[in-house]
């Protein structure tokens, strides 16, 4: 019966999947060539066209053969940081062997929120089924946003030599991280002595590019208490996706920190402690693992964003 009832299905006529149909879904599901992201929604398909979202599903999926990839966040890069994101990746990769990269400890701050970030889940593009992921034009992929919630801001440093010494620095509320606050605080008293109690002077300190991080007064104190520095002149710019906290640690934590809805900043600052304790040290060995590789695939990519090619 089930077999004869596909056999009836496969009888009926197409009638909204005509040819003009599928030429006009195709040119608006698909962003332009000298266009990116001017594709429609299915949504968006059906009240321009007056076809109806369930046969623009099949003329997708059926006629054009097309596939669903979905969106990702990433900073904008202009040409100035991706020839920066170059040189200084081919930098970094000559300047630090696998062994060498064990001993660098990867900071960075993060900002969590009562509200949950947006789920990207059915923010989606299109593209031909025999099309990899890797081969599709950056630009069609990177969505960005912006959301403004009672937050907390943490503090944090990762490296291979285990039991991620500095743990979460929370910035006390209502501070800004202006450099003072950002060397008097939170690596005078709370990180660098950490670190050194744990790695003494066999470690190399990395820190993003971050206002407060490149001031003058910054660099010359991690200069002066640091035996080897990652500098701003060395940190490519706009790279969160060359930062192991970045691509991974902030990953895996908020993912459990709104597993479930918060109700207040006190209920937040717990999550995000319990998320940061079940932390595995195996996570962020693999993270740190990845680090040369992405420095070459940024260099494959001549600076421009990568992750959709890993």
């Amino acid at each position: 019966m089930h077999n004869e009832y596909n056999r009836a299905m496969t009888r009926l006529p197409r009638s909204a999947r005509t040819a003009s149909n599928i030429n006009t879904v195709n040119d608006l599901v698909l962003s332009q060539e000298d266009a990116p992201r001017s594709h429609r929604t299915t949504r968006q398909i059906r009240r321009e066209t007056g076809i109806s979202q369930t046969s623009v599903m099949r003329i997708i999926h059926d006629d054009l053969q097309l596939k669903c990839l979905n969106r990702r966040s990433a900073q904008e890069l202009t040409a100035a940081n991706r020839l920066a994101r170059l040189s200084r990746s081919k930098q970094l990769l000559r300047k630090f062997s696998p062994a060498q990269v064990d001993f660098i400890f990867f900071t960075d701050e993060k900002v969590f929120t009562v509200a949950p970030p947006v789920n990207p889940q059915n923010d989606k593009v299109y593209a031909p089924i025999t099309v990899k992921k890797c081969d599709v034009t950056a630009e069609r992929l990177p969505r960005t946003r912006s959301t403004f919630s009672k937050s907390v801001m943490v503090s944090l440093a990762v490296s291979k030599l285990g039991c991620r010494p500095t743990g979460l620095i929370f910035v006390e509320p209502s501070v800004k991280v202006i450099g003072a606050y950002y060397r008097d605080v939170l690596l005078q008293k709370e990180m660098l002595p950490a670190i050194h109690s744990v790695a003494g002077e066999l470690f190399v300190f990395q820190q993003v590019s971050a206002p407060a991080h490149r001031a003058r007064e910054t660099v010359s104190l991690l200069e002066r208490e640091t035996p080897r520095f990652i500098g701003p002149d060395l940190w490519p710019p706009n790279s969160p996706d060359l930062n192991p906290v970045v691509y991974k640690v902030w990953g895996v934590m908020q993912e459990r920190v709104y597993k479930l809805p918060i109700n207040d900043i006190s209920e937040l600052k717990q999550r995000v402690i319990k998320a940061w304790s079940a932390m595995q040290q195996c996570v962020i060995d693999k993270a740190i693992d990845e680090w040369r590789k992405r420095l070459r695939f940024c260099i494959s990519a001549k600076g421009r964003h990568f992750e959709h090619k890993l």
